[in-house]
């Protein structure tokens, strides 16, 4: 038995637009996040959840350690990178969820999914790199994708607080949206709003540590993974630019 629809009813199928517009490199990257902590929420025990942290969260400490630490050295191959896929707490997740698909999505859109990947990748590396040298000699943990989302969120400064480029279409004579220009860094700083943003990203984060001095109680923040890999991004993202000087997206 079929049913018949009327002409009206096929033309608001037509219209009907998916509920996430999130871009297949986004959606992939908070699906392995979340995949990840649900894995180690439900699948692995007490034990081999320690394992999983000593293997791949970053512990800068092992440079120091020696053999005390279990794999020594070598984990620092790769700890830079897999530290971002692990989180403490399904709140640590989902706020680097929601930053995630607010500021991967520009990027993903304007460059690519190996782009948006990578920037993600660096700025993770980057966050590590800040954290290593702002907590050595201490023994501290690094885990979460903060560093990778704030490369991002440094990336899509760049171009999102920009003026939209209105063009011809040479043909008809219509006007059409060509996009935002890349800012030059000066540029990021002499627009208001980019240089708001930036300013009081940089602030929020630079304070944390002074924060104990007003709670009186730590805050398990690492500002540093933030700062580093903001700046990675900020300063990564002219490399995709496929567009001449002044081109549009």
């Amino acid at each position: 038995m079929t049913e018949q629809q009327n002409p009206q009813e096929n033309q608001m199928q037509g219209m009907r637009q998916p509920v996430f517009l999130l871009p297949t490199a986004v959606t992939a990257l908070c699906g392995l996040l979340v995949a990840v902590h649900l894995a180690r929420g439900f699948v692995l025990n007490e034990a081999a959840n320690l394992q999983v942290t000593v293997w791949f969260a970053f512990i800068p400490y092992r440079l120091l350690a020696g053999e005390e630490i279990p794999g020594a050295l070598l984990p620092l191959i790769w700890t830079p990178f897999t530290h971002a896929f692990l989180h403490a707490g399904w709140e640590h997740l989902l706020f680097n969820i929601v930053w995630l698909a607010i500021f991967a999505t520009p990027v993903a859109r304007r460059y690519s999914a190996v782009a948006t990947i990578t920037i993600f990748l660096v700025g993770a590396v980057a966050g590590a790199i800040a954290f290593a040298a702002t907590t050595l000699p201490e023994l501290q943990i690094l885990v979460g994708a903060s560093g990778g989302v704030a490369a991002l969120t440094g990336a899509a400064v760049r171009f999102v607080f920009q003026p939209v480029i209105i063009g011809e279409d040479p043909e008809t004579g219509e006007k059409v949206v060509l996009g935002r220009r890349l800012a030059g860094l000066g540029e990021v700083l002499r627009n208001p709003r980019s240089r708001y943003f930036a300013l009081i990203w940089v602030t929020l984060n630079g304070a944390v540590p002074l924060f104990p001095l007003v709670t009186g109680d730590a805050i398990a923040i690492a500002w540093q993974a933030h700062l580093g890999g903001f700046f990675a991004g900020l300063l990564l993202v002219p490399f995709f630019e496929r567009r001449p000087a002044g081109g549009t997206n």
